[in-house]
């Protein structure tokens, strides 16, 4: 059995942007984690100016105005909003 050390200090947030095709969140390992908007919905239905206004936290990212929280480990899981409709005519 192999087992993966992972620091929590490189899973840190160290920059987000958000439009209307990407949240991509950058970690202080470098890593770049990208998932569409359309996971979650309040971001998807949002103005670019109301994604621009993003707090990094500890272990995620979070949108006051929105009142969206979103974790690193969900982003890196793959969780989707319970009501996330993928947009007509997307593809995997």
């Amino acid at each position: 059995m192999t087992i993966v050390a992972i620091d929590l200090d490189d899973m840190e947030p160290v920059a987000a942007v958000c439009d209307a095709t990407h949240l991509s969140v950058t970690l202080a390992s470098g890593q770049i984690v990208k998932t569409p908007p359309w996971w979650y919905p309040r971001l998807r239905d949002a103005t670019n100016a109301q994604r621009g206004k993003v707090e990094l936290t500890a272990f995620g990212v979070h949108w006051p105005e929105l009142d969206e929280d979103l974790s690193i480990e969900g982003m890196l899981s793959g969780l989707k909003a319970p009501n996330a409709v993928p947009p007509e005519g997307w593809t995997p």
